[in-house]
């Protein structure tokens, strides 16, 4: 029902680049993504959806109208794509019809997504799959998100007989960088509940996720002219790069774990020989797990000053997001209204945790319990990524069930 839309909005959303930047301090990090955030009030507008506003942070908000008294919710996605990985002059591909077959991407054929290395792909055969054209990401995470979003208002926009509560929605910038609702206005937004699209396989329904920190580790060495430099210099890059050297190789990184194992991820290196910082992001599911990140990495900073005290070994800790799955243990209806929805929509829900984050982790930290729920994508932050079209549509399906069972809840009596 929804195919040929989906496909138009997402072929058009990912064409329009919206990449992050960690290192900007605005908000927006990165202009471009205004392009698209401008575009989405516009269509919001012309498809009468009502309370259209773009803030300026970014966040654009929009109003369906309700027909009963539900509680409100609210439907998320972020515009913006990973810095992992280029996300400029992206072209999307449709394969249509997909038969199993290699996909070799025509602007670098070494790129090739294959069933075989790719089993989820296997089960796609039929389906229309969209690809980037292997020298950029595609931006299916989350631009499949919007498109399911935007869908979603169109289709209840035009059906006014649908049951359905005030609903709700908001695209956020900057989440791939973990500051996508940094500055939202809860009392704006106004919902009890809200569901990010942010997720991959069909089923997969993530009340779960990484608790985060990061770690700066910043060198400071002895410069000196380097013809005279026998022993006064101290090389920065050298103590840095021992730091990372003592990083667990086999245990703890990204490449050796998976499940519920949390890992430390060094993830730059710049400087100097006067100067170097090292940035790693820590992940686990347990805030045990992080406090044992914590004491490695002071222990190794600690070990490497002893060892050249005429260096400075300096480490700093940020706190990034938590696992949502602390407060929504408290209160699990919006995960069994998901998984109610789910199954009407002949789909059986997966409960699995996320090896990442969301808005959803910080929103739900602070008060407004968002889980996560399937758009389709795969092999995100990278050249072979795809998403299939039919995948987008059921998670369509499934929103519209989920708004019109949230409409036959009552609305809790205020106080």
């Amino acid at each position: 029902m929804w195919n040929e839309k989906l496909e138009e909005r997402l072929v058009r959303y990912c064409a329009i680049a919206t990449p992050s930047d960690s290192a900007s301090p605005t908000a927006p990090s990165t202009a471009c993504q205004w392009d698209l955030l401008r575009l989405l009030e516009q269509e919001l507008r012309d498809m009468g959806a009502s309370e259209v506003e773009l803030g300026e942070f970014g966040h654009l908000m929009a109003t369906v109208p309700g027909n009963c008294d539900g509680p409100v919710i609210a439907w998320m996605a972020h515009v913006d794509t990973s810095p992992q990985f280029n996300g400029l002059g992206v072209k999307p591909l449709v394969h249509r019809n997909y038969q199993g077959q290699d996909l070799v991407l025509p602007d670098d054929t070494s790129q090739v997504i294959s069933p075989s290395e790719f089993p989820y792909l296997k089960g796609k055969v039929g389906h229309d799959i969209v690809t980037a054209s292997g020298i950029s990401l595609l931006g299916a995470d989350d631009k499949a998100g919007v498109a399911i979003v935007m869908t979603l208002a169109e289709h209840l926009l035009k059906n006014p007989q649908i049951p359905r509560a005030k609903t709700r929605l908001c695209f956020t910038p900057d989440e791939e960088v973990g500051r996508g609702v940094k500055h939202l206005d809860f009392a704006k937004l106004g919902a009890k509940y809200a569901y990010t699209l942010d997720g991959g396989d069909v089923g997969e329904l993530c009340y779960e996720t990484f608790s985060a920190d990061k770690a700066v580790i910043t060198v400071t060495g002895v410069s000196i002219h380097p013809g005279y430099a026998k022993d006064k210099l101290v090389n920065a890059l050298h103590l840095a790069c021992q730091i990372v050297e003592m990083l667990p190789k086999v245990i703890r990184t990204p490449e050796t774990t998976e499940g519920r194992q949390g890992f430390i991820h060094a993830s730059s290196l710049q400087g100097t020989s006067s100067e170097a910082v090292i940035q790693l992001i820590l992940r686990d599911f347990e805030l045990e797990g992080l406090k044992s990140h914590h004491e490695l990495i002071e222990s190794i900073c600690h070990s490497i000053q002893l060892a050249e005290p005429r260096a400075q070994v300096k480490v700093e800790f940020t706190e990034q997001y938590r696992n949502m799955r602390y407060w929504l243990d408290k209160e699990m209806s919006p995960v069994h209204m998901a998984s109610e929805a789910f199954r009407k929509a002949n789909i059986e829900p997966n409960l699995t945790v996320l090896r990442g984050g969301t808005d959803g982790s910080w929103l739900t930290e602070k008060g407004l319990l968002t889980p996560n729920l399937f758009a389709g994508m795969q092999n995100f932050h990278g050249p072979l990524e795809w998403v299939s079209i039919q995948d987008m549509a059921q998670a369509v399906g499934v929103c519209v069930e989920l708004v019109q069972l949230w409409a036959r809840q009552p609305v809790a009596p205020a106080g």
